[in-house]
């Protein structure tokens, strides 16, 4: 079993990075094999709306057309028993670049009739990190992203879930920035006491989407 990590955050080392390597090690505690991805290593485009992958009899059906550094990463995916993706939320959403491989990795999947059925041969659990600097109460504003994205992902591949990490630590120095908004005693405490909860928790999750039964789905 396989389970590939999309990091669709900046930093390969800090929050949202973290919480993927330790679902990661939740899988290989289970004794699956384990990749993580780092998005902005790569060089690609959102959907560009070409319609290939909808082309009756065309040799793109079902699949995106494009080619960049992103097609391996669709590869890789359609592969994959599981798969989990981490994004922060920048200006109240995803960031372009997770954004973008949602567009191409779910589009390329889904049928144009009444039902928008699965092209997806292979089902497979899939996850959703996301990390943010807003509290629990702001937190829940973002709502109806982690429920659409959880819509499409289940109605794709069959299983779809979110773990959600607030109020997080944005960087180790607040005295160099300007940020008087925060205060930097509160925001290290948390991040002492509450962040390696959520480890734990995105620890508990690999194991479990290691552990759903693909017949399940």
């Amino acid at each position: 079993m396989k389970v590939v990590a999309i990091n669709g955050s900046p930093r390969k080392k800090w929050n949202t990075a973290d919480l993927l390597n330790k679902v990661l090690e939740g899988a290989a505690s289970e004794g699956e094999d384990t990749k993580l991805i780092h998005l902005y290593d790569l060089k690609y485009r959102g959907c560009i709306s070409c319609f290939a992958c909808k082309k009756k009899d065309g040799k793109s059906y079902g699949q995106c057309v494009m080619d960049d550094d992103l097609s391996a990463v669709l590869a890789k995916i359609k592969k994959a028993d599981a798969v989990v993706l981490g994004s922060p939320i920048y200006l109240a959403n995803i960031t372009g670049q997770m954004k973008s491989l949602l567009e191409r990795m779910i589009f390329q999947s889904m049928l144009y009739d009444k039902d928008h059925s699965s092209l997806v041969e292979k089902k497979k659990p899939v996850a959703f990190i996301y990390t943010m600097n807003v509290n629990d109460e702001r937190a829940q504003d973002y709502d109806y992203i982690y429920k659409m994205n959880e819509r499409y992902l289940k109605h794709v591949f069959g299983y779809a879930e979110s773990l959600l990490s607030t109020d997080t630590y944005q960087f180790s120095d607040y005295k160099k920035y300007d940020t008087s908004l925060f205060d930097s005693e509160a925001k290290a405490k948390r991040h002492e006491d509450v962040f390696p909860q959520d480890c734990e928790r995105a620890f508990a999750l690999g194991a479990k989407l290691v552990r759903t039964r693909l017949e399940d789905l």
